[in-house]
């Protein structure tokens, strides 16, 4: 009798757009010594190019249009957390998701959540980070994985990796 092989973190990826980073982790789950799979594409805009990217892949996916909750943001979030719950995942990693998180549903995931950010945190929290860091004159950028605590882009890091800044780079 041969044994079951492990059971695999079961991740959801939240995206806003294209999915660029969702589609490594599809294809990075896919390798046999993967030790999670992709079992949740879900995102906040029903026109995410990765909507279809996932789909394609056999990932099921779902829209949690933040613009049906009006300003009412915990609602937005437990509509995402019920999703998270029927799918029975795991991990969530945020990759490309353009909302701000409120501290209901960063608790709830605490420590089960990660985000992958463009830049190398601590420098360029938030938005437009390769342009930040184009002209500040650095010589390096880069990438964080950090778990997603309540301030933004202040969690723990997990891992960094590095790529060097031009003199011929631009923002475009």
């Amino acid at each position: 009798m041969t044994a079951s092989p492990p059971r695999r973190t079961r991740v959801a990826i939240l995206i806003s757009g294209a999915g660029s980073n969702m589609a490594a982790l599809i294809e990075a789950s896919r390798r046999p010594d993967s030790p999670f799979e992709v079992a949740l594409v879900l995102s906040n805009r029903p026109t995410a190019g990765g909507l279809a990217v996932a789909a394609v892949q056999g990932v099921p996916t779902v829209v949690v249009n933040h613009r049906l909750h009006g300003d009412n943001r915990e609602a937005h979030e437990r509509a995402i957390d019920a999703a998270l719950m029927e799918h029975a995942i795991d991990v969530v990693v945020l990759a490309g998701y353009m909302r701000l998180l409120t501290p209901f549903l960063v608790r709830l995931w605490a420590a089960r959540m990660i985000n992958i950010h463009p830049s190398l945190l601590p420098k360029y929290p938030g938005l437009n980070t390769h342009a930040r860091a184009i002209e500040a004159g650095d010589t390096e950028a880069g990438c964080t994985v950090h778990l997603v605590t309540e301030g933004v882009d202040e969690g723990p890091i997990l891992d960094q990796e590095t790529v060097p800044i031009l003199p011929m780079d631009t923002v475009s």
